[in-house]
């Protein structure tokens, strides 16, 4: 084999030498790797944050948690229900000057970033380094939104680049406009206040239109830290913070500078929050209402406007009365003895003052306690000032309880030096201001519940309503939740009944006792009257003015129990009654809104209209959810209506309720004490008003002898309707010593009818065609006998119910003799 000689093409071309990275290329390839891992991580990290966000779709039509406001007739705000209190207001409803003061101060390039301020970040950053600490923030009005909205306002790392995340996608999906309408929408201003119309309210008492320039800088620095600069806790602080504001304003050009000034010197004038809650019981029964017909989450929420019928100045009439009347009734009953005692030697701690403890006025009820006896005077330290306390102004302390038994647990007293020693703890009532001394009277805050209602009986809306003596002590609404025995207040249903069946007022029943047999238990029942008293034959008329008892239980026995319970569902009675003569004694529980409206019925020419406390109901938009429809429907006959109401009309003229003959108008009611003076009523009113009151311990123990519904309520009923009727003062009518069978729930009535009846047009009870006036024998009910010096009366009667016999004379054997005396020749 020839060996062929090497081909230089043969021989493999040689690579060239490979070049060393140079550094920027090292550099430049490592920078695009951390890059894009930091890309990639991030990304991560914001598909980790972002996936569990809410979705922001719907934030165009986002609904607030709102608060639904209660009104009454006379358009008063009277209660809210809310869990954030909250008023939604358009944004074009907010002033330029506001929107501008929370602008500079929270976000001054709010209209320039979007959502998130990289030079505001840069720049509080900056500021927190010089400063040391952190002394800015960086957070815009829509990260504040994202914050308040969806996120918790815990410091961490996670929630804040959330809350990032969320800004920067709301701002995609919303105008600057609408993102500072729902922040200023949603925003906390302390004092229970979300929003700005809320805050304005609560902090000045207007609307957003009418706030100024330096008001509106006092809201804007609020949201920052509501509590911190709270002008009832720092006056001086939040008036710095109002200034910094103003001076942010003035830095972003929208204030001059003499502008700024003027708002500075501007006088705040804060409305502190009050703690009194106009008619607590009603607003609660409304609020009960409510939720059982929209449920808790559209009435804490929903932002409902709710018009009632509620009558304010009619309700502060009822609510003095109530109070004044429950404690007249309870100083009768007795003292129950000093609060506590404190040792006046030793040195007394530097007092907690709060605003107004200095500032005592007339009818204020306070604590103090006994420092020094005088001669005819105690000295009592009330707060920072010494009050003087006259021996006549604690008599009705000579009669001290040392137990529950008003009968039995009893001491008096007639040394009144020896009642209180020093360090005594009392309380008492402004009584009167002196120029050196303020005078005090004794006082005690009453035991005793009860409730009191008022109607007006042609529509059943409610007037005023109070269920207890402090709502605040118990929220338990004695007007319509308790039921209670109304004793002789349920007779007029049984007399009524009684007309119902074609008898008359002039009708007569024997008052005689009686006795009955029990088939249950074959035992007897022995109805009495009051005082054990017997009248002989008296007129239905008479019998029920008197509220004779024989003569009743007579009555119900004749017209039939059963009669009697089918017509009292027919004027309204839904509570189970007894079927049997204890019936004629008041001895079935009802409720008093229950008995008022049958007042209501008889009132109003036998029409009733159910009571009800809702004009109307509307949502936030303004829809109307509901509408009262106040239609009084006829139960019974006017007839029977007009003869049960001029009979009441007695009960009062010549009854057991005199005492309100004072009132001075037409007006018709009956007094109602149960066994062992447990309970006391009273429920009577005019064409226009009815109003009813019980007053009686919770533990149905008595409220003492002779405290008796003309003496523990009508008092009370006279005061409210005085009131409610006469722009006038309350007028507290005594009764004097005198305690008759009617005495305790009258004089609440009483009072509550001169104070509510005066604004209110005086108005006759109207006469029905069908009711007819024929004279009478009192005696017998029949025709009267037309001889000379025979007694008769008027007396009503249903048109063809009239009697047609005459009463039959009894000769007198004196008769006789004057017959003798006729001269021969006369006959």
């Amino acid at each position: 084999m020839i060996d062929r000689p090497v081909q230089l093409s043969d021989v493999p071309p040689q690579s060239p030498p490979r070049r060393p990275w140079r550094w920027w290329q090292i550099l430049l390839l490592s920078c695009g790797a951390i890059i894009a891992m930091g890309g990639l991580t991030a990304g991560g990290l914001l598909w980790h944050f972002s996936k569990d966000l809410p979705a922001l779709d719907q934030l165009g039509t986002y609904q607030p948690s709102l608060v639904t406001q209660v009104y009454s007739v006379d358009q008063k705000l009277i209660g809210q229900f809310f869990i954030e209190r909250r008023i939604l207001t358009t944004g074009a409803n907010i002033p330029e000057r506001l929107r501008r003061a929370v602008i500079a101060v929270e976000d001054v390039r709010f209209f320039e970033h979007p959502g998130l301020d990289y030079i505001g970040m840069l720049r509080a950053a900056w500021t927190n380094v010089r400063r040391g600490s952190k002394v800015e923030g960086a957070s815009t009005i829509t990260q504040q939104l994202a914050r308040s909205l969806f996120l918790s306002s815990e410091r961490t790392f996670d929630r804040k680049v959330r809350e990032l995340i969320l800004a920067y996608k709301m701002e995609l999906v919303l105008t600057k406009d609408q993102i500072l309408e729902l922040y200023l929408n949603q925003i906390y201003f302390g004092q229970g206040a979300y929003g700005v119309a809320t805050a304005a309210q609560t902090y000045f008492g207007k609307d957003l239109s009418a706030l100024t320039v330096g008001e509106s800088a006092f809201l804007a620095g609020l949201p920052k830290s509501p509590n911190h600069y709270s002008p009832f806790k720092a006056y001086d602080r939040a008036k710095k913070r109002q200034e910094h504001v103003l001076a942010r304003m003035e830095e972003a050009k929208f204030l001059t500078a003499t502008e700024r000034e003027q708002a500075a010197a501007e006088i705040l004038s804060f409305r502190r929050p009050g703690v009194e809650q106009a008619a607590p019981y009603f607003v609660e029964y409304i609020r009960q209402l409510l939720v059982a017909k929209y449920g808790e989450e559209t009435v804490y929420k929903g932002g409902l406007k709710v018009y009632t019928t509620l009558n304010m100045e009619m309700q502060k009439a009822a609510e003095a009365a109530f109070a004044a009347g429950l404690r007249e009734l309870d100083k009768r009953q007795g003292w129950r003895g000093p609060l506590r005692t404190v040792d006046v030697t030793a040195p007394a701690p530097s007092p907690v003052v709060a605003e107004g403890d200095l500032i005592l006025k007339v009818g204020d009820y306070r604590e103090g306690f006994v420092t020094r006896v005088g001669k005819d005077h105690f000295l009592v330290q009330v707060g920072s000032m010494v009050t003087k306390l006259a021996f006549d102004d604690m008599a009705w302390a000579k009669r001290r309880l040392t137990g529950p038994d008003l009968a039995k647990d009893v001491v008096v007293n007639q040394n009144l030096k020896q009642i209180l020693k020093p360090g005594d703890v009392i309380e008492v009532m402004v009584k009167k201001l002196d120029r050196d001394m303020v005078h005090v009277q004794m006082e005690q805050t009453p035991l005793i519940e009860g409730g009191f209602i008022a109607l007006e009986p042609a529509k059943g809306e409610i007037r005023a309503m109070v269920g207890g003596y402090d709502f605040g002590r118990s929220e338990y609404n004695r007007a319509v939740q308790a039921h209670r025995q109304p004793g002789s207040a349920f007779k007029p249903i049984i007399y009524a009944t009684a007309m119902n069946q074609g008898m008359s007022p002039g009708s007569v029943i024997l008052d005689a006792p009686v006795v009955y047999a029990q088939e249950q238990d074959e035992k007897t029942w022995k109805p009495e009257n009051y005082g054990r008293k017997i009248h002989g034959m008296v007129s239905l008329r008479d019998a029920l003015a008197h509220s004779h008892n024989l003569a009743t239980v007579r009555l119900l026995d004749k017209v039939g129990v059963k009669s009697v319970i089918e017509f009292a569902k027919t004027v309204g009675i839904t509570s189970p009654l007894a079927a049997d003569l204890s019936l004629g004694l008041g001895s079935s529980s009802v409720g008093l809104m229950e008995l008022t409206s049958v007042y209501s019925v008889f009132l109003n020419q036998g029409n009733r209209a159910e009571p009800h406390g809702v004009l109307s109901v509307k949502d936030n938009a303004g829809q109307v959810l509901e509408q009262a429809e106040s239609q009084a429907i006829p139960v019974i006959s006017k007839e029977t209506a007009y003869l049960i109401t001029n009979m009441m009309e007695d009960v009062v003229q010549k009854g057991t309720a005199q005492a309100a003959k004072g009132i001075g108008r037409p007006v018709a009611g009956k007094t109602g004490t149960t066994d062992e003076f447990i309970n006391a009523w009273f429920i009577g009113g005019a064409p226009n008003l009815v109003a009813g009151i019980y007053v009686g311990f919770d533990d149905r123990r008595s409220l003492g002898e002779t405290e008796s519904g003309a003496h523990a309520a009508l008092p009370i009923w006279i005061n409210f309707m005085q009131a409610a009727l006469t722009p006038l003062p309350i007028v507290r009518r005594s009764l004097g010593e005198t305690e008759s069978g009617a005495h305790a729930a009258l004089p609440i009535w009483i009072n509550f009818m001169q104070a509510a009846l005066t604004p209110l047009p005086i108005v006759a009870f109207t006469i029905p065609e069908g009711v007819t006036f024929v004279k009478v024998d009192p005696s017998t009910g029949l025709l009267e006998d037309e001889q000379e010096g025979q007694a008769s009366t008027v007396e009503l009667f249903t048109k063809g119910s009239e009697p047609t016999q005459t009463t039959q004379r009894r000769l007198d054997p004196v008769d006789f003799y004057k017959l003798d005396q006729i001269p021969e020749g006369a006959l």
